[in-house]
């Protein structure tokens, strides 16, 4: 199963010294960087568009596309933002990526940069992940001695300044627009778009926005031509991309493969369920998805094939959860969180999330109804489509398929009078693994892969 791994973003995270610029050039980086130079920037956004390279950050939005959309001979500066203010429940795979290869990414900013004729980039992180600042700041330090970045980089009249910039610390600002207010020194707050960032975004200037492993995908690219990168995946899911597997897996971790990979293929790499236990719902995009089940383990995890299952391939954050877990309990902590995150500027998002958790809250102790669930369900519907940003969107899909699967165990919980799951079993740091604590089944090991 081994070979389902694609270790490229990855491949050298095992090497000490692999976030020094020593370190990355002996692994065969800033190669990347001088071919993007010798050719026009034209060049550089078709060879990105024909790789199929589609965004990392969730929405699966073709990069080179993106790249094309800024104007050109519009006398304005141009401007790159690097989204690195990763912070939904249950992603981690840009945290890491800067943390163990901080060149790669500079080095895909600035062939971002050139392509987009860009001569700032700000990546922008978010200002809790303090190690990952100075991290990427050392590593930019690096890259201006090494004349990778500043005045006339590598004798190509290319002029590029990078910016690491450290954000507030609010997930409102992962929405692009929000972002950018944010850097320009404002509360974060969704813009109204149209203009679209690519005509007015940092400034009021043309600006492209991509995530943090969009941009590190780059150089591996540029390297190996278009059609290798395509060569991975499926026929409209190109590439590869990394797959973090968290909650009641034996062998939790970053896993990088081709997309289309299914689950069970992730589940056998990384040892199974924990304990024994059995496979009860999963996400595949983090907790702004929909939830799968067990009947989906043979799901293409690439965005087309996760969309025709009810959900979303978002950022590949694939939390497991087993029998033990309370699936109104988990829905409830996750919207508390799109509540208290939510910047109030739209009243879907503002009242709904609201009412939500507070319906959630009666309905996992005991005091809901099934009128209450409806209700639950009649909010989620006036949220969808009608929030101002994809905030109010994301709160929703988790509790609407947790009803669809899942609806008798709401209801449970208004016989029972309350939670009937033991809120301990579900922990890592559970003993005597075995009993449920809900009224599933245990079954073999190996029943869930």
């Amino acid at each position: 199963m081994t070979d389902t791994l694609t270790p490229v973003l990855t491949a050298h995270w095992d090497q000490p010294d692999i976030f020094t610029l020593d370190g990355y050039r002996r692994a065969g980086g800033w190669q990347a960087l001088p071919k993007a130079l010798a050719m026009p920037p034209d060049d550089v956004i078709t060879i990105v568009k024909n790789s199929g390279l589609r965004g990392r950050g969730g929405a699966g939005f073709p990069t080179g596309v993106k790249w094309s959309f800024l104007p050109q001979g519009d006398n304005k500066p141009h401007y790159l933002v690097v989204n690195a203010d990763e912070s939904e429940p249950g992603a981690c795979k840009d945290v890491p990526l800067m943390m163990a290869t901080p060149h790669l990414l500079i080095e895909g900013a600035a062939i971002a940069a050139y392509a987009i004729r860009a001569s700032h980039a700000f990546i922008y992180v978010r200002g809790e992940v303090l190690h990952v600042i100075r991290r990427l700041r050392h590593a930019v330090q690096e890259a201006y001695a090494a004349g990778y970045l500043g005045r006339n980089i590598l004798g190509s009249g290319f002029d590029l300044d990078v910016i690491i910039h450290a954000g507030a610390g609010a997930y409102i600002c992962g929405e692009e627009t929000a972002l950018l207010d944010s850097l320009e020194g404002r509360r974060g707050l969704p813009r109204n778009k149209p203009p679209f960032p690519a005509v007015a975004g940092v400034y009021a200037s043309p600006t492209d926005v991509n995530n943090v492993e969009s941009i590190a995908s780059v150089p591996a690219i540029m390297v190996n031509g278009a059609d290798w990168f395509a060569g991975f995946g499926t026929e409209r899911s190109k590439g590869y991309g990394i797959f973090n597997l968290s909650g009641h897996v034996t062998t939790p971790g970053t896993y990088e493969a081709p997309l289309g990979t299914t689950l069970r293929e992730l589940l056998d790499l990384s040892g199974g369920m924990r304990g024994g236990y059995r496979l009860k719902f999963w996400t595949a995009g983090g907790s702004s998805a929909g939830l799968l089940t067990d009947q989906h383990l043979d799901v293409p995890l690439d965005f087309e094939s996760v969309a025709a299952a009810g959900s979303q391939l978002g950022t590949r954050s694939v939390q497991i959860f087993d029998e033990t877990t309370c699936v109104v309990g988990t829905v409830l902590r996750w919207t508390e969180f799109y509540q208290h995150e939510s910047c109030g500027k739209c009243t879907p998002c503002r009242e709904g999330t609201f009412w939500m958790v507070r319906l959630l809250n009666r309905l996992e102790h005991g005091q809901g109804t099934e009128d209450d669930l409806e209700k639950l369900l009649d909010i989620c519907d006036n949220i969808t489509g009608r929030a101002f940003c994809a905030l109010g969107d994301s709160a929703t899909p988790p509790v609407t398929s947790a009803v669809r699967y899942f609806r008798d165990e709401f209801l449970q919980h208004q016989k029972e009078g309350g939670c009937p799951f033991d809120p301990a079993a579900s922990t890592v740091w559970a003993e005597g693994i075995g009993g449920s604590g809900g009224s599933s089944p245990r079954e073999p090991a190996g029943s869930a892969t």
